[in-house]
């Protein structure tokens, strides 16, 4: 079995397209998601302007596929659902907890886990964020990308803009 930092390595990093993106505004772009090439690319038309790294959902907690949008923009969102206790003075006292099934330690308060540059792709919160890319499907749903793509995809997309995520 290989080691996460060797997969890692192996992910190339963001490429962008200059000449593209000097012509890519939020209106003529679009977003397509490749599950199992785990990239993202910011598309004007049929031409690539950015294709960036992923981590998509892992077994059992699967990204969504087929046609989706961007529903909301959020540069600094937090998830109500993942997370740490922590205590008064903001130490983690357990990390890496669900709302859903973990009690709160005696003293402690859920803090949900930064998800910068978050683009909402459906109701339920999963969407496209900064997040930890070991070259495979990790997330709970969400699509993760590095902090220097997730701001450009944050950049050039609006409210509306088409997402196709899937086997491409």
């Amino acid at each position: 079995m290989r080691k996460a930092s060797e997969l890692i390595s192996r992910q190339a990093p963001l490429k962008v397209n200059q000449s593209l993106l000097k012509q890519a505004t939020q209106d003529n772009t679009h977003i397509v998601v490749s599950i199992p090439k785990q990239r993202a690319y910011l598309m004007m038309g049929e031409q690539v302007v950015a294709d960036g790294p992923i981590s998509s959902g892992r077994r059992g907690h699967e990204s969504p596929t087929g046609h989706l949008h961007v529903l909301e923009k959020d540069p600094n969102h937090h998830s109500s659902l993942y997370g740490d206790f922590v205590d008064s003075s903001g130490r983690v006292v357990r990390g890496g907890v669900s709302a859903r099934i973990d009690s709160a330690p005696s003293g402690t308060h859920f803090a949900g886990a930064a998800m910068k540059w978050f683009l909402r792709l459906t109701e339920d919160g999963v969407g496209m964020h900064i997040g930890i890319l070991p070259g495979y499907p990790a997330s709970h749903g969400c699509i993760r990308q590095s902090v220097d793509g997730a701001k450009l995809f944050y950049d050039y997309a609006k409210v509306g803009t088409p997402v196709d995520v899937g086997d491409y």
